[in-house]
């Protein structure tokens, strides 16, 4: 008969605490526990609660990784106190972790925080099939298993805002959508039933569309259900392309630019894109490209280097490209 070994450490965690109602600035309370193999993030929030302040505060509800109530940050990396276990948190960071909401400046009690932004941001893009729908059909509306597969399990999404909370373009901007909207967005888009003429479109303005992501890929690490919202702000921006809906602007050009200097040199030719990007804008730019000019940090045009496998690398770049630019 096999056994299991329930091993036990000590664990310092340094909480975020803050009451918008008594509080005027946040503070940290330090708490020392000993933390077995078999605890999760949310046995800790549990025992802080229980045992030590009562009136410690946190969201919980399934605790099977599906509501995306308890996503929290630990260490400053974005996770769902009911799936990580304290194990691996350990193993990652040590024995000394700090335990945050998901996002500091919209707290309203410890780990709870105000989400408006986010709903008001998934809203805007529609998040729903938007179609004309006989209400006595004579045929059933048939979606092949392709275009269901399409959807690329954006539909999985279950609304935490871990990779909301975790975009630093969300921290800084109030305009843009974020992952998790452009996620929904993409969900819909991509569903061959949906009759949306404003969507692409709402996801195309400058400052708050997908052109304002930074590709980062902290969206990526941060989603709990692995749906990768970075690949589906890139799906939009094919959607983009191909609509004819994309207009001119840095990003746009930052894209196409990219393309073509791969297509043009088999290797990316920096300076020459920040030229096609930014176009008259690169002029404010000129004292800092002096300055890695003369560090041999820029190579000029002609002194581009094309890549002996040219040939190769101009047939992948057509085979694998999905929009016309």
């Amino acid at each position: 008969m096999s056994t299991t070994t329930i091993n036990t450490q000590k664990v310092n965690f340094n909480v975020f605490r803050f009451n918008a109602d008594e509080d005027y600035l946040p503070y940290y309370e330090d708490y020392s526990m000993d933390v077995t193999s078999e605890e999760v993030v949310l046995d800790i929030l549990n025992r802080i609660k229980w045992d030590h302040d009562g009136s410690f505060s946190y969201r919980r509800s399934c605790r099977h990784g599906i509501c995306g109530t308890c996503a929290i940050k630990v260490n400053g990396r974005v996770t769902l106190a009911c799936k990580e276990s304290m194990t691996d948190m350990i193993e990652v960071f040590g024995n000394e972790l700090t335990i945050e909401p998901l996002s500091k400046k919209r707290a309203i009690k410890d780990m709870i925080i105000d989400k408006a932004d986010f709903w008001e941001k998934h809203e805007a893009v529609t998040p729903y099939l938007d179609a004309e729908v006989d209400e006595n059909p004579t045929v059933e509306n048939l979606v092949t298993p392709a275009q269901a597969n399409a959807l690329d399990e954006a539909d999985l999404c279950i609304q935490c805002g871990a990779c909301h909370y975790a975009c630093p373009v969300v921290e800084i901007s109030d305009a843009f959508m974020g992952p998790a909207a452009f996620a929904a967005a993409y969900r819909f888009e991509a569903d061959v039933r949906d009759g949306n003429e404003s969507r692409l479109t709402d996801v195309n303005q400058m400052g708050s569309g997908v052109w304002d992501c930074v590709k980062c890929f902290e969206c990526a690490d941060a989603c709990p259900k692995e749906i990768n919202p970075i690949e589906k702000i890139g799906k939009l921006h094919n959607m983009l392309f191909q609509s004819g809906k994309a207009e001119s602007n840095i990003a746009t050009r930052h894209a196409v630019g990219f393309e073509k200097s791969i297509k043009r040199n088999g290797v990316l030719d920096e300076g020459g894109l920040v030229l096609y990007s930014e176009l008259a804008g690169i002029v404010k730019h000129v004292p800092v490209a002096l300055k890695m000019f003369s560090k041999g940090k820029i190579v000029p045009p002609w002194g581009i280097i094309k890549s002996d496998n040219l040939d190769e690398i101009q047939k992948l770049v057509k085979s694998s490209s999905t929009a016309k630019f």
